[in-house]
């Protein structure tokens, strides 16, 4: 997905009836996780004390990324009915497994037939060059190995230092597609759901 595609894109998912696909496929692109990961999300992964997420990957067995405001925003919008995040009450698993059709409508309306699932996580880690962000932070939220000697064995990046980066990236995905979003209105708010 290009820049100039977000704000088509941010609005045809938004308007998806299902309020878990809608933050699902929200949080796949900020997030720049494999699909998997995300769907598997479970609540005690989310840790709303430090701001982070823990992520069950193919690579390290578990990564930690920062829960950025507005994804912590998308995740308290959702009903707890069970473990998972994204939960589904007519799933077999109990989560929503893959939300293709709805994304592919979605992208129908935002006339971006061919997007895929996965090709989410490519925008993300395409969309992060605008902000020169440092590949090896992007690497590292993604889920990547280390691609060099340096990266491997001499940078360790802690938690609030990705977080410094991925929120300078979150912040600017949502403005280029016009999602007026004000972190500080949103701490401390509760929200009751009926499940």
């Amino acid at each position: 997905m290009q820049r100039e595609q977000l704000a088509a894109w941010f609005a045809a998912v938004q308007q998806i009836q299902n309020p878990v696909i809608a933050a699902c496929l929200q949080f796949l692109l900020l997030s720049g996780a494999r699909l998997n990961e995300v769907l598997a999300l479970r609540w005690e992964d989310v840790n709303t004390q430090w701001k982070g997420i823990s992520i069950r990957d193919k690579v390290e067995g578990t990564r930690e990324i920062p829960a950025t405001p507005y994804m912590l925003y998308l995740l308290a919008t959702l009903p707890r009915r069970n473990e998972w995040v994204f939960s589904s009450p007519t799933s077999e698993s109990g989560h929503l497994t893959e939300p293709n059709n709805p994304h592919t409508r979605a992208c129908k309306t935002a006339s971006l037939e061919g997007l895929t699932l996965h090709g989410l996580r490519r925008s993300f880690a395409s969309l992060t060059e605008w902000l020169e962000i440092p590949s090896g932070v992007v690497a590292q939220i993604q889920g990547h190995k280390p691609s060099a000697t340096a990266e491997k064995h001499y940078k360790v990046r802690p938690l609030e230092l990705l977080r410094v980066h991925h929120e300078r990236i979150e912040s600017w995905i949502l403005e280029q597609a016009g999602v007026t979003f004000e972190p500080q209105a949103e701490q401390g708010k509760l929200r009751v759901v009926a499940g």
